[in-house]
């Protein structure tokens, strides 16, 4: 099975990596951006819109309040890029929300973040994933007609992607994601040119739309929960922002300075984005509804389902270069792109956040471990089923997914900045020096502010979005958190009883005695390598021990054994039914019961095969037999192999193809440093 899988393996995400090479999978800044903002950066391509759709609940005259939400977006998002600055210096290890809660917080708090974060990143790629079809599908019919299987495809290749490693995957979604930066600042430049300079007039492709409300005359109340909601839609702009701060181990040093500058950088980037496109789309009098075929109006008449509602991006572009461009398409098509790049945020965030958690004791110790590429490749497939899964049940419906979104993500900034609080209040009563009291008090400051506004949003978000959706991310975190403490139970409860005793250590104490039994099917040369090997411990009593299945051959063994005349007991047990497993089973109880201060050791003989599919003909018994002897007390099983000729013949294969060498290596040769290759002149 090994040699069927490691080729594919090998192909797909690589050769192996050494442990030593860790280093050089670290990331320099340039990556960093894209590998870890990318979720932030290109949430700008669906944030606007569903500041609008929400807007048009109340019609065309409600849109006037987007350009006041977006700079509320804007003001909490600088509020949470300062905040997270404290906490990349404060803790670099990589643990971000999660380690700053549960060291200031308690266990509790740790992993109600812990939750929340994990519950945020499935939602990110499936969210992103989404999104990026449904762009796609735009252009291409059958990518909107099977919407859940692309869906699908795509997370598997981004699977791919990141098991193949940080830096690779990290140099792979630069190009697009720098690409999307650059045409976005490309378009908010010409249209405010040609707005302001040139005075020319902007229309995009629903200019001339109407908008059918579906409350008319919000007043009082109404309104103002109309305008929480849409800043509360708005607040996707800031998912993927902790990614930064639970990533730093991946940074190359100075490992918290490059994290903070890149999430200054990202901040700044992002802000200017949204804004960007927030006023370009009031310019160009885009309008979105959330059910456009009958809320929106055209020459009196709805739309109808046959229509299809772009992307507030992509009806921003058609207006300032021209539908068709060179430029429209390219950007077109670096949003697509990067709407699927984007779950590479969760892609870095899930699997280091897993492993810290598995560290813990709150998840399978198996999310701790590397990979062959030394990334986190159990946390990665983890993450790419649950997205999976989610995509499927949703139908790839980013409308639908959305409305789950952002809960996780504010549970966990406005725990982490009341933990940053309680983290500098507690340094600030032993810190004598004049000047790093001044700089903690400012970053208590900052992170006060923070968990004020942040805990502000989430209040609105669960207010305005719990019946909408928000209740099934409230319920992953619920099942994550008891998924997690139900782990830490077990593996605390295993650990004490595995603990060695002080006082009465009877896990030293050596039994009475030791029973030897040889399981017998035939006489050959694996059984009496099996008898010669237990024979050789020096066990207090061997015996052999068959199960008659078949009269026939039973009184063949028996009639050999004495032929041959081994000087071991041989046992026959009966079996009416036919049944290996059971009277073996039995058997070895009965032997416990009878002396308790025994040991007994079962030697099972196994054929070693050199093919996949010999394993399927051999040591099937063997297998079942094992598994139950396992459960027995004062029981220990020993295989003892015997080569078949397959088996070598498979050894000398490998062998070969360890040897082997490229067309051309052997003719070059190994390059020895510190040589000079001879002159080739004659004196």
């Amino acid at each position: 099975m090994s040699k069927l899988t490691d080729v594919p393996k090998r192909i797909l995400i690589g050769r192996a990596l050494r442990s030593d090479k860790l280093g050089e999978t670290l990331l320099p800044k340039r990556i960093a951006l894209p590998v870890f903002a990318s979720d932030p950066l290109s949430s700008v391509a669906y944030a606007p819109g569903e500041v609008l759709l929400v807007l048009s609940i109340a019609g065309l005259s409600a849109y006037h309040f987007s350009p006041w939400i977006a700079l509320a977006v804007v003001v909490l998002m600088f509020t949470v890029v300062a905040s997270y600055r404290q906490n990349v210096h404060a803790y670099p290890s990589g643990g971000g929300d999660y380690e700053v809660a549960n060291t200031n917080l308690g266990p509790k708090a740790g992993l109600t973040v812990a939750s929340a974060l994990l519950v945020d990143y499935v939602l990110t790629v499936a969210v992103s994933i989404s999104s990026g079809v449904e762009n796609l599908g735009s252009a291409i019919p059958f990518v909107v007609e099977n919407k859940v299987l692309c869906a699908i495809v795509i997370i598997v290749l981004l699977t791919l992607m990141n098991l193949r490693g940080v830096k690779e995957s990290g140099s792979l979604f630069a190009i697009p994601t720098y690409v999307f930066v650059a045409g976005v600042f490309i378009m908010i430049a010409w249209g405010a040119y040609k707005g302001i300079v040139l005075d020319e007039t902007m229309r995009a492709p629903t200019a001339d739309f109407e908008i059918k409300a579906e409350e008319e005359g919000l007043a009082g109340f109404a309104l103002i929960f109309l305008l929480l909601r849409a800043f509360s839609s708005g607040c996707a702009a800031l998912t993927g922002v902790e990614a930064i701060s639970n990533g730093v181990p991946a940074f190359r040093k100075p490992k918290s300075k490059n994290a903070a500058s890149t999430l200054a950088l990202m901040g700044g980037l992002a802000v200017t984005m949204f804004c960007g496109i927030i006023f370009l789309a009031m310019a160009t009098d885009v309008r979105m509804a959330e059910n456009p075929a009958q809320d929106l109006i055209q020459n009196g008449k709805p739309v109808g389902e046959g229509y299809v509602q772009d992307p507030v991006i992509s009806q921003v572009a058609a207006a300032v270069f021209g539908d068709g461009t060179f430029l429209f398409v390219v950007l077109a098509a670096a949003t697509a792109l990067v709407l699927f790049l984007a779950a590479n945020t969760a892609y870095n965030g899930f699997p280091l956040l897993g492993s810290i958690l598995a560290q813990d004791r709150y998840l399978p110790r198996q999310l701790h471990t590397r990979g062959d590429r030394l990334a986190f490749s159990n946390g990665i497939v983890l993450l790419a089923g649950a997205a999976i899964l989610l995509v499927w049940v949703y139908g790839a419906d980013s409308t639908k997914l959305i409305q789950l979104y952002i809960v996780g993500v504010f549970v966990s900034f406005t725990l982490s900045q009341i933990g940053m609080v309680r983290h500098w209040n507690r340094h600030l009563k032993t810190e004598r020096d004049t000047a790093k009291r001044r700089h903690m008090i400012r970053s208590r400051a900052i992170n006060a502010f923070g968990a004020f506004f942040t805990g502000l949003v989430l209040v609105v978000v669960l207010a305005t979005k719990f019946t909408h959706g928000a209740w099934v991310a409230l319920l992953g975190m619920v099942i994550f958190y008891a998924t997690m403490t139900a782990i830490r139970r077990h593996y605390d409860g295993v650990a004490a009883e595995i603990a060695a005793a002080e006082e009465r250590p009877d896990e030293y104490v050596r039994p009475s005695r030791v029973r030897s039994v040889v399981l017998v099917s035939k006489l050959h040369k694996p059984t009496l390598r099996a008898l010669a090997y237990a024979k050789l411990m020096h066990a207090s009593e061997v015996e052999a021990l068959s199960v008659n299945v078949d009269p026939a051959e039973t009184k063949a063994l028996k009639e050999e054994w004495e032929r041959r005349g081994i000087n071991v007991p041989l046992k026959i047990l009966d079996s009416p039914y036919r049944e290996i497993t059971r009277p073996v089973i039995e058997y070895v109880k009965n032997v416990r019961r009878d002396s308790p201060r025994d040991a007994v050791m079962v030697y099972i003989p196994e054929y070693v095969v050199g093919h996949w599919y010999e394993h399927l003909l051999h040591n099937q018994s063997a297998l079942r037999l094992k598994g139950r002897l396992l459960f027995t007390p004062g029981v220990m099983v020993t295989s003892v192999p015997y080569q078949l000729r397959s088996s070598e013949l498979a050894k000398k294969r490998a062998r070969k193809r360890q040897e082997w060498n490229a067309p051309g290596s052997v003719r070059r040769g190994p390059v020895e440093k510190g040589t000079k290759e001879p002159s080739g002149k004659s004196n």
